[in-house]
């Protein structure tokens, strides 16, 4: 069965890491969609909030006319699709999780990283609001499955994320009454988040959806970059009926 998936990347990205994994998923016959989220090209404006990048892909979802898709959400997409759902769940065939922050109502992004990492994003903090991730970082805890010539070419795509987007405290009054299936990817080798109970991504983000499907893969916290196909593949795995 073919599906259209609606693809949500991360900080620091933009909907050009996703074209790998777009072209694995429509040579394989499903449709594919990846919004850049408001604030997060080089060029865009930081003082961004969490409420503008949610509503800049409800906007890109009603322009586009799309119903009936899987919602992808990695990382800190994860908090935009949980809002998301709240402003379109009948369009939404399921939400997965790939890595993904799965906040509580009124938590923020923030709230849910370890305090080493709140201190670093303070003092990274620009003038003009956006924060950028230190390559070293990137290098070990990210995509420590890569050579270092695509570690160092996948970090020249990023840019500074809106820090704004981290702090906002996110109103989800509705997300844990919606009936929308749900789905958790976890990439084992992940280690952006500390792994362990108190901070890790699975089971201490999956275990929040309540009823979900798991689905794992091998890999680092940038497999876009590293295993786009298989990661296209898994994709279709979590989002499947």
């Amino acid at each position: 069965m073919a599906y259209t998936f609606v693809l949500i990347h991360g900080s620091w990205h933009d909907n050009r890491a996703w074209k790998p994994v777009i072209d694995r998923l429509e040579q394989n016959g499903h449709r594919a969609y990846a919004p850049t989220v408001a604030g997060h090209t080089a060029t865009d404006k930081k003082d961004i909030s969490h409420a503008e990048c949610v509503q800049s892909v409800v906007d890109f979802i009603k322009t586009s006319d799309l119903h009936d898709f899987v919602l992808v959400g990695h990382s800190f997409g994860g908090t935009v699709i949980q809002a998301v759902a709240e402003h379109v769940p009948d369009r939404i065939r399921r939400l997965v999780f790939w890595n993904a922050f799965v906040l509580l109502d009124g938590q923020s992004l923030e709230d849910n990283i370890p305090p080493h990492y709140r201190e670093l994003f303070a003092q990274l903090k620009q003038p003009d609001g956006g924060v950028m991730l230190p390559y070293p970082v990137w290098r070990d805890a990210f995509i420590g499955d890569a050579d270092d010539v695509l570690a160092r070419e996948a970090y020249s795509t990023l840019s500074p994320t809106p820090s704004r987007s981290h702090n906002d405290k996110v109103p989800l009054k509705t997300f844990y009454s919606l009936p929308i299936p749900k789905s958790y990817l976890n990439c084992t080798e992940d280690i952006a988040l500390p792994p362990g109970p108190e901070w890790g991504w699975h089971p201490r983000m999956s275990s929040r959806l309540g009823l979900y499907r798991l689905v794992q893969m091998p890999g680092s916290h940038e497999v876009i970059f590293t295993n786009p196909h298989l990661l296209a593949d898994k994709l279709v795995e979590a989002g499947r009926d």
